[in-house]
């Protein structure tokens, strides 16, 4: 199978499933408790339809935007995604690159398996750089310092970890990093070779930290040991004074805390709920994104993170008042699937068919994606 031969995100998805042990699998796909979550972000773009307006001249169609002072090829950026490396050997830079060719945004994770020097140091794109809420302000100055010197264009603050989530699929396979080899365990790896052997030269470190010689943890004792509960909005002030440049805060649902978010001068909001892989029942992105765009105007920029599956979301999304979507499993699985081919295959499919929804739309370029070109579903 070659990366052409998917048609849409969910083949990327299932060429994936081929190559990954259960184990692995699960640690992409899985959510938190019962995956309400998880199903209900990519639910939520159901629950409206286009209002498509005709007879317009498409001969021309300009699909690129501006995003925090950059031009961009789409409203599409690549979320990030720490432990890359669990899923293909050549891990985020392979990322890095594929966005940089696809002039899209990719934002780094801190937890990542390659350092943000090596991310920054190949590709030509714009970046974000995540940080976590660690325990040590000295590492969060370290980072950002790094990540001034890499010449990453704006931060992104993840908020909605404080606590690990109960993802139980990761549980009942014994998750950890490095991967912990058992007997079951062993046998789901050795059934898929093609990650496997691979895997056994790779460090699975996160490159950002230094390592713990010998340590193999699981996800709920590393975030115990390196986060803080302690995070308040005067310390996200703190990093936002520290950066000096644009701020975003990711894992954001609740209007008020947008509001919170301009009185200390954060840029924008990325909408979300961490992939539905932290708090159970959490409101899907697109069904707060309303909400939100009323409370705060247009003094932040918006984006939908989660759920995003198809071009026609991207659409839903802008009409709806976001900026921007943003998207984590549907490049891991061209990752996962065909390595920097198949994160390009990803971004590439979002493309044709956000230019081809656009073209059916009659919006010659994204800002004439308004309001009235999307209603609640049922609507008569």
């Amino acid at each position: 199978m070659k990366p052409a031969s998917c048609r849409n995100i969910a083949d990327l998805q299932q060429a994936a499933q081929h190559r990954l042990p259960r184990p692995i699998r699960f640690f992409l796909e899985g959510g938190a408790e019962d995956e309400v979550t998880l199903r209900g972000n990519a639910a939520a773009f159901d629950d409206y339809r286009l209002v498509p307006e005709v007879l317009r001249d498409m001969a021309a169609v300009d699909i690129s935007t501006e995003f925090l002072g950059r031009k961009v090829a789409m409203p599409l950026m690549l979320s990030p995604t720490g432990a890359s490396e669990a899923f293909h050997p050549t891990a985020e830079c392979a990322v890095s690159r594929a966005a940089g060719r696809a002039g899209v945004i990719y934002t780094s994770s801190c937890m990542s398996t390659r350092t943000l020097e090596d991310i920054a140091g190949v590709g030509e794109g714009p970046r974000i750089f995540q940080l976590y809420l660690l325990s040590d302000r000295g590492k969060i100055s370290e980072l950002i310092e790094r990540a001034r010197a890499a010449k990453f264009d704006a931060l992104a603050i993840t908020v909605d970890v404080v606590a690990h989530g109960n993802r139980e699929r990761d549980l009942r396979t014994g998750f950890s990093v490095p991967p912990k080899l058992t007997l079951s365990s062993w046998l789901n790896f050795a059934l898929y070779p093609r990650w496997s052997l691979p895997a056994m030269r790779l460090k699975f470190q996160m490159a950002n930290f230094p390592p713990v010689p010998g340590s193999v943890e699981d996800p709920n004792a590393m975030t115990a040991r390196m986060f803080t509960k302690s995070f308040t909005w005067e310390d996200a002030r703190w990093v936002v004074e520290q950066w000096g440049g644009p701020v975003l805060l990711k894992g954001v649902s609740a209007p008020a805390d947008c509001q919170r978010a301009i009185d200390i001068g954060v840029a924008g909001i990325m909408i979300g709920n961490h992939g539905g892989r932290q708090l159970d029942s959490n409101a899907a992105p697109l069904h707060q994104l309303p909400r939100i765009r009323d409370t705060v105007g247009d003094k932040l920029k918006l984006v939908v993170d989660g759920g995003v599956r198809r071009g026609t979301d991207i659409v839903k999304a802008l009409a709806l008042g976001a900026d921007m979507c943003s998207i984590g499993r549907p490049y891991l699985y061209g990752l996962a699937a065909f390595g920097e081919a198949g994160v390009a295959r990803a971004i590439e499919i979002f493309r044709s068919e956000f230019e081809r929804n656009m073209i059916h739309m009659g919006c010659n370029k994204v800002g004439d994606i308004k309001a009235e070109h999307v209603v609640p579903a049922g609507r008569p």
